[in-house]
């Protein structure tokens, strides 16, 4: 039997209802959830003792269920003389107190100020079903009505889906009243409502106006939004604020539907907001492994990536998580990253926090009351601490922490809060720093200290820092394309100059620096709050034979290219700069380094036997094929070596065909370097192989 209208302006018709309420009988029909599901709301808003109006009342036992267990001053109306009277009859003996009219509650018929309370559970969506100018009066006389019925401090507890049309015109009404609007997301079992006899997944709000007294000339406005779950609710801006939020739990409600109700819906991510402050505090990523064969026990997990671990490529790339997954051995992981700024104290109150949310992310025909385990590497959440945080003119909002790695060892790293999954700059510290940071952390935890927590500097940040490695795997392939040099063997016995794009935490040129005696650098950045940064905090320092000049590295290039003076001629010119535009495909280097008219500009500083170096991180194909055609033009010469598990690509460029090395001859010259490099004294780390960075490298 379809009892649903044919449209859904049939709602706001009388012979619309009368209809539906003979055929459907004294079968109540529970639009937006039943008592059970709506109690907690209901009874946080509405006191026993108060004189309570339900307008649209239908046969719905919202009513009967709240006067059994003491909510008895209760008055029903509805606009069907059918269902009032079937309400009638059945609650004359049992609810002798409780009465029913039929009435048009955009004529009430009541005094002013008669009632503490006016519930609607699904009234205001069923008139408001359009926006057009006819629907809109109507609901501006039935808004006006609660009003009038209503005592001061008196509320408007509305039951409603939020469609974005009705949320702007009850919030929009309320406000401009000066009343205090509220909204209140309904957290069911599951989340859950009816429409007809089938279940559908749209989150339920509550409405909550409060009506105040008219203070003439005040302006105040007041929004807020609310959660079962949270003790406190959430204050907004604007009704655009709160519009935007109620949006997105109705997102997420959807997304939670579809997880439900099927796998392999692609790469699915999310932000778990802290409920007081708003702010991000879990990123989870939903992973599915469809070729993985389903047994009882391996339908659903949770990992935990350890903190500062979630820039890694098996955490924070796709194609890594989807092997984290597979290797796990579970049809659906969740992989979940811990915000810096947050507080966590430790595994056990992390899965209490999430047990029931991430619940709602469980696949389909996963067993009732199955386990659902969380993993992590060793068990641990890992340690970050922050050792400092400021904002650069240029650059915007970076932070500077210290990172546990999977060896034990204690990484410093910069990022750019703008893209907080990517290590702009890093560095090892050394190990007797690393053991002083453990056994600081046993006593933090001993005082039950957060494992990610802004700390005072110490006196001489930067001397802690192991100068003799690099972490950056495409710093270790820019460094083993030195071995294109012609005598890559004299290398450390003659001078080399070198021009360096992009400081960072000056990592690059002060690697060369240290294991290149001979070489003089030219370092050019544009931030000079990065400069600050890499000799605070990275053990950076100039020196006779390593300059940094503060500038834009086009218009530095331009200048030698074009300058009165005997330009400089580079040995090694590289490019290891970032673009600032998240919106472009290619986000190293800026598209402004590649053009023609620049990159001629940078062949006539380079010396005829030279290479110039780029590091390019280019995710459009279409773009990145532009760009090698573009350099190739300029430099005939071009060879890529890809960085395995990154998006970088290292390109190393000569200006001569004749130049070229077969792969074996390449690789006998960077084994010749190493040999050199790896002599007593040189503080070499042994765990660098030249030769390794060169193996993959192809001929364009």
């Amino acid at each position: 039997m379809n009892l649903l209208p044919k449209s859904s302006k049939e709602f706001g018709s009388v012979d619309y209802w009368e209809k539906f309420f003979q055929l459907r009988g004294k079968k109540a029909f529970e639009w937006y959830g039943t008592y059970l599901e709506l109690c907690g709301v209901l009874h946080k808003y509405i006191k026993p003792r108060e004189k309570v109006l339900v307008i649209g009342c239908g046969n719905s036992e919202l009513s009967e269920q709240l006067y059994d267990v003491g909510y008895q001053d209760i008055v029903n109306i509805d606009i069907s003389e059918v269902v009032i009277k079937q309400m009638k009859e059945h609650n004359a003996s049992q609810r002798p107190q409780m009465s029913f009219l039929k009435m048009d509650m955009m004529q009430m018929e009541f005094p002013d100020a008669s009632f503490q309370v006016v519930l609607d559970k699904g009234t205001l969506d069923a008139v408001l079903t359009d926006e057009e100018e006819k629907t809109l009066q109507q609901v501006d006389r039935m808004l006006a009505e609660i009003g009038r019925v209503l005592q001061v401090g008196g509320r408007y507890l509305c039951i409603s889906l939020a469609q974005a049309h009705v949320l702007k015109k009850v919030v929009g009404h309320f406000s401009r009243e000066g009343w205090m609007v509220r909204v209140h997301h309904v957290a069911n079992s599951q989340d859950q409502v009816m429409e007809a006899e089938h279940r559908f997944s749209l989150p339920v709000f509550a409405f909550i106006m409060t009506k105040f007294r008219p203070v003439p000339g005040s302006a105040l406005q007041i929004f807020e939004l609310c959660a079962q779950e949270q003790g406190k609710p959430l204050r907004l801006e604007s009704a655009e604020q709160l519009a935007e939020a109620v949006l997105e739990r109705q997102q997420y409600a959807w997304l939670c539907s579809q997880l439900r109700c099927k796998a392999g819906l692609g790469s699915v991510s999310l932000d778990l907001c802290n409920g007081d402050t708003g702010e991000p505090r879990y990123t989870l990523h939903v992973v599915d492994s469809p070729t993985v064969k389903p047994s009882r026990d391996n339908h659903f997990a949770i990992f935990i990536i350890p903190q500062g671990r979630e820039t890694e490529w098996l955490f924070g790339m796709e194609e890594g998580r989807k092997q984290l997954a597979a290797s796990a051995g579970f049809r659906r992981l969740v992989t979940v990253a811990l915000h810096r700024g947050q507080r966590y104290e430790g595994m056990d109150s992390i899965q209490a926090e999430l047990s029931a949310r991430v619940m709602e992310l469980a696949p389909v025909r996963m067993p009732a009351q199955q386990q659902v385990p969380f993993l992590s590497v060793g068990g641990d959440i890992g340690i970050r601490t922050v050792q400092h945080q400021d904002c650069s003119p240029l650059s915007g909002d970076y932070v500077i922490e210290d990172v546990q790695g999977d060896d034990k060892h204690f990484f410093r790293r910069l990022i750019f809060l703008s893209n907080r999954n990517v290590v702009q700059s890093e560095a090892r510290l050394l190990k007797d720093v690393s053991h002083r940071a453990q056994k600081k952390r046993k006593k933090d935890r001993k005082k039950q200290r957060p494992a990610d927590t802004p700390e005072a500097p110490s006196a001489a940040p930067c001397q802690s820092i192991d100068k003799s490695y690099l972490c950056c795997e495409h710093h270790k392939a820019m460094i083993a394309g030195l071995a294109l040099l012609r005598n890559s063997e004299l290398l450390l016995e003659t001078p080399l100059a070198l021009l360096v794009v992009g400081l960072g935490g000056g990592s690059l040129p002060l690697f060369v620096h240290d294991h290149f005696p001979k070489s003089c650098i030219d370092a050019v950045e544009i931030d000079p709050s990065m400069l600050e940064v890499a000799t605070q905090w990275f053990g950076f320092s100039q020196s006779d034979r390593m300059q940094v000049h503060i500038a834009d590295g086009l218009d530095y290039i331009t200048s030698l290219a074009r300058g009165r003076e005997a330009r400089p001629h580079y040995d090694v010119i590289m490019f290891d700069v970032d673009s600032k535009d998240p919106t472009l495909g290619m986000s190293c280097p800026p598209p402004a380094f590649v053009e023609q008219a620049f990159l001629q500009n940078v062949k006539s500083i380079l010396t005829p036997e030279g290479v110039f170096i780029l590091n390019l991180v280019c995710r459009d194909l279409g773009l990145k094929e532009s760009v090698l055609a573009g350099l190739k033009a300029v430099f005939p010469l071009l060879y890529v070596r890809r960085i395995e598990g990154e998006v970088n690509e290292i390109l190393f460029c000569q200006l001569h065909p004749e130049q070229k090395l077969a792969t074996p001859e390449l690789l006998e010259m960077a084994q010749v370097l190493e040999r050199t490099l790896r002599k007593p004294g040189r503080g070499w780390d042994d765990t660098y192989v030249l030769s390794d960075m060169l193996k993959t490298v192809k001929i364009v």
